[in-house]
């Protein structure tokens, strides 16, 4: 395929910078200024499909004009035309990803979430397969002998549902038509961004970038470049993977029949990287604490690639240039997505409210939920885990129930950092929030209190969008370097420790055992 040529844009061509964020649940689209205050904004609810039990997707065509729409909307709001546009970044969902014909540019299925599980079955035979068990093996002996961090992470080697690796190995095994046209080189696999670029250069121009393949599952890290001994294992040819590039690069330009003009696309990166930039964590040991859907723990490790050792995985947060920044990473699927669902039962009615239901109570009264619809990850790691409320009494009120939920995410949050502290070399040092979950100010007091460190929370929690904007504004030159976009994030609040933790304990305990008897609900032929 064609790509792009380089030097396409210059910030003289505009005096505003887009970021686009392709969340799980929700599609936002911000304009910024040069102080980086939103000037214009439009959001879109993601539309998600559910086929059958475990399968979760998203409509492209759908997804393709909502994106189309919130860039025109938000820039309408601004009162902006779209020639005032510099720039456009873009963040998206990690792990969802769509194959597609090369010819025609038709999509074989539709885009398979990251919160699929139809891959379970799947992922937990390799993880118990002999084939995995050599591996490690061997690894172990290299690493021996070696002492290369590479042969260390894979002696520890699992996967999951939400790597990519096993769910494209799944989709070619039962879509004959993806095999097919994947042996006839005529197959194209992207993630959300690179379908987003492929339809915004109609056609021109196939990539992606690091922060994007390296949270698929099947990217080496250490060698920076698509696993061929992980696509030789799952059969998947090397054909169907898109160029990488550096995170802000000039991708091209959206084909002027889109917007009316051609507008420079210089950023792609994946949503908790974008939001790990726009947070400004860009030193050793800075952490991001997001919680949107999911709640996502990032660890800066600097150039050093963290090496897994209790269950927390290695991602490249952002390559500009000669600069590649690591992250280590650790994550719960159900946090917002949580909080949806008990709106959707009538358990409360505004989100804003559900602080206050929760501290109208004393405790739970004993009530502990377990926040488990798409699995438990880290440091649980079982995919046939279920959501469950244990502990239900004939006092139990809505109160109580919207308070177990809200403190099920303080304990994930816990479990998450007590790994990080487990497994760290490097010192934790500032820890920032954002999506739209740190604004639930009980969830943010626990978690403050249960792991007694402060939590700086921006004014601005849609990260991702201004970590894209910041990305792609500093590619243009909108923006000169770091320090001056370290001057442009602004705090709302601290958060600091107001309890001891220990006054947690009886409750995280009831909690530690009603997550014990939620695992492995689900037979392994449900999905």
């Amino acid at each position: 395929m064609p790509r792009c040529k380089e030097g396409l844009a210059s910030a003289a061509a505009g005096t505003y910078v887009v970021g686009v964020d392709v969340g799980s649940m929700v599609l936002r689209c911000h304009v910024y200024d040069q102080t980086a205050e939103v000037r214009g904004a439009s959001s879109k609810k993601v539309e998600t499909l559910h086929p059958h039990l475990g399968w979760v997707e998203l409509d492209p065509e759908v997804l393709w004009t909502q994106v189309t729409d919130v860039i025109k909307e938000a820039v309408q709001a601004a009162g902006l035309q779209m020639n005032q546009i510099a720039g456009l970044g873009i963040s998206t969902q990690r792990g969802t990803f769509i194959t597609w014909n090369k010819k025609t540019g038709k999509p074989f299925h539709n885009f398979i979430s990251w919160q699929d599980q139809r891959a379970a079955e799947l992922v937990n035979s390799w993880n118990r397969g002999l084939i995995l068990k050599a591996i490690h093996i061997i690894s172990t002996i290299l690493y021996f002998l070696t002492r290369s961090d590479r042969y260390l992470a894979a002696s520890s080697l699992t996967f999951t549902t939400q790597h990519v690796s096993l769910r494209l190995s799944w989709i070619l095994q039962n879509i004959t038509e993806v095999q097919q046209a994947a042996n006839e080189n005529n197959c194209c696999f992207g993630t959300i961004d690179t379908w987003l670029l492929y339809k915004l250069t109609k056609g021109s121009v196939y990539a992606t970038d690091y922060s994007n393949a390296s949270s698929t599952g099947i990217f080496e890290p250490f060698q920076m470049w698509w696993s061929s001994v992980l696509s030789k294992l799952f059969s998947i040819p090397m054909s169907i993977y898109p160029p990488v590039e550096d995170t802000n690069h000039s991708f091209g330009s959206v084909d002027a029949e889109i917007f009316g003009v051609p507008i420079p696309i210089m950023a792609l990166v994946a949503d908790q990287q974008a939001a790990m930039f726009g947070q400004c964590c860009f030193h050793a040991g800075d952490v991001k604490l997001t919680m949107g859907t999911g709640i996502f723990w990032d660890v800066n490790t600097g150039n050093h690639l963290h090496t897994p050792r209790a269950g927390l995985y290695p991602v490249i947060g952002w390559k500009i240039g000669k600069e590649v920044v690591f992250l280590a990473e650790g994550n719960a699927s159900d946090a917002g997505s949580t909080i949806k669902w008990a709106k959707e039962l009538d358990l409360f009615t505004s989100v804003d409210e559900t602080s206050r239901m929760a501290r109208s109570v004393i405790d739970s009264e004993g009530v502990c939920f377990v926040p488990s619809f798409s699995g438990l990850q880290v440091p649980v790691n079982d995919p046939y885990a279920c959501a469950s409320f244990m502990g239900l009494k004939p006092s139990t009120t809505r109160n109580h129930l919207i308070r177990a939920v809200l403190e099920s995410i303080a304990f994930r949050n816990k479990q998450l950092y007590d790994t990080f502290v487990k497994e760290m070399r490097v010192p934790l040092t500032n820890i920032r929030a954002d999506g739209g979950v740190s604004n639930n100010s009980f969830i943010m007091q626990m978690t403050s209190d249960l792991i007694n460190k402060k939590i700086d929370k921006p004014v601005n929690t849609d990260m991702s969008c201004l970590g894209a904007a910041f990305l792609a504004g500093l590619a243009l030159g909108f923006w000169t370097d770091k320090e001056q976009l370290k001057k442009l994030r602004r705090t709302e609040i601290v958060f600091e420790p107001q309890r001891d933790s220990g006054e947690y304990q009886l409750a995280m305990d009831n909690w530690i055992k009603a997550v014990q008897r939620s695992l492995n609900w689900y037979s392994q032929t449900s999905y």
